[in-house]
């Protein structure tokens, strides 16, 4: 039986279940609830003509498109941008990145839905970024001549084994990519086995991206709110089969002095869940949406925005990555770095294993096997700066070595179209 036949019927049925599942993410997280059509091949008003097109599921995906998306406007200055993306904070993201591109919800994987976006948009070009693979939108982009490209890709060893299992769906659409771009000659050894052909190793396009000058405006007002006392920034906190990363931290964290907590969850749905989880602990807190002076017995800020990440590093003297101390597989690390600050993070890396593995060679980072070993190592850092000194020195060197994948992806694609 055709593998990719199966898959169609099966989209016969799943946008009930899907619309199920939305309306359970809405209870908490209410943005799950609006653009519906937008995911079920409604046709827009004023649907954007011969775009570039660029698909980033969230908010990580979404900025590694930055740098990429201003290679590729070298090569194509008056084509418009159409972004889409899956979650509503990665297009909330996409929005305040780039207010005049067009950016809507890509709509499911049903061939009704994929044909009927195709024929709206027409887009010039397609770039699918880091591990995005819908068989129908592939097939559809072939048949409709839409040159379709996966960008800055990567696959996790565990991820690899589930796209084995379905290979003879996934290998003929990864076939019909017109070039496909690894982050790592691991990366591209595991997508060539899943059936990616024309594969190349062009690097990480997050090592590409600078804080802009509106995030250091952004952290020079958190600072002057915090003042003078040394800033610890958890970011990115992840909830897991749950265990709440926050509450791990919470609960090893312990009066450093005058040193604030700055915990800001991944999430916007766990924003009010990690202020209880400090006052449950006992400690006088804030929010950052307050948009009040961080008071001088306040222990624990809770960073309640989305989009200000690089604001919060920058405003750090120590960085923690979420998303490591529970298991799913670290978010991104190259962030802290490339603003300098000495970072740590956990076991789990599998989402970020060449950089994690590369800062820790060149001594950029730090790992820590619980949150008590953070806390340790934080009591460290705090009582010798020259030690952080040394992690932040060290770390401008990694983040420059690995500089320039956006280019090389950029001029791939112009010369492949």
């Amino acid at each position: 039986m055709n593998a990719r036949w199966l898959y169609t019927q099966l989209w016969r049925i799943a946008p009930a279940l899907i619309r199920r599942y939305l309306r359970r993410r809405g209870r908490k997280a209410p943005a799950y609830l609006e653009h519906w059509g937008e995911r079920f091949g409604t046709p827009l008003a004023d649907p954007v003509q011969q775009p570039l097109w660029i698909h980033a599921v969230s908010v990580g995906e979404t900025r590694a498109a930055q740098p990429l998306i201003a290679e590729l406007k070298k090569y194509f200055p008056d084509a418009p941008l159409l972004l889409t993306q899956m979650t509503p904070t990665g297009r909330a993201t996409a929005q305040a990145l780039y207010p005049d591109a067009q950016c809507r919800y890509l709509p499911y994987d049903k061939p009704e839905y994929v044909r009927r976006f195709l024929h709206e948009h027409r887009p010039r070009l397609g770039i699918l970024m880091e591990t995005e693979i819908w068989p129908n939108l592939m097939h559809g982009c072939t048949e409709a001549g839409v040159p379709l490209f996966l960008a800055n890709a990567r696959l996790s060893e565990k991820s690899q084994n589930g796209y084995l299992k379905i290979r003879p769906l996934v290998a003929p659409a990864l076939a019909g990519l017109c070039g496909c771009y690894a982050q790592t000659a691991a990366d591209a050894e595991r997508l060539h086995f899943i059936g990616a052909s024309n594969v190349h190793v062009c690097g990480n396009s997050k090592y590409d991206i600078t804080p802009s000058a509106a995030m250091h405006d952004c952290a020079a007002a958190f600072k002057q709110r915090i003042g003078s006392r040394p800033v610890v920034v958890c970011a990115s906190t992840r909830e897991h089969e749950g265990t709440d990363e926050a509450a791990l931290l919470l609960q090893a964290w312990q009066h450093q002095s005058d040193a604030l907590l700055v915990i800001v969850p991944r999430h916007p749905e766990r924003f009010q869940t990690a202020f209880d989880l400090a006052a449950q602990h006992g400690f006088k807190v804030q929010k950052r949406s307050d948009n009040a002076p961080v008071a001088a017995d306040t222990q624990v800020w809770i960073g309640d925005s989305m989009g200000e990440l690089f604001g919060y590093y920058l405003a750090a003297d120590i960085a923690f990555v979420g998303g490591s101390l529970v298991d799913t597989g670290c978010q991104n690390i190259i962030e802290p770095i490339a603003c300098g600050v000495p970072t740590l993070f956990g076991p789990s890396t599998y989402n970020f294993a060449d950089a994690c593995q590369g800062a820790l060679q060149a001594g950029a980072a730090k790992q820590i096997a619980d949150a008590e070993q953070w806390r340790h190592a934080v009591t460290e850092w705090l009582a010798h700066p020259e030690q952080r000194a040394q992690y932040a020195g060290r770390a401008e060197a990694f983040v420059a070595r690995h500089r320039g994948a956006s280019a090389r992806m950029a001029a791939k694609i112009a010369e492949a179209v």
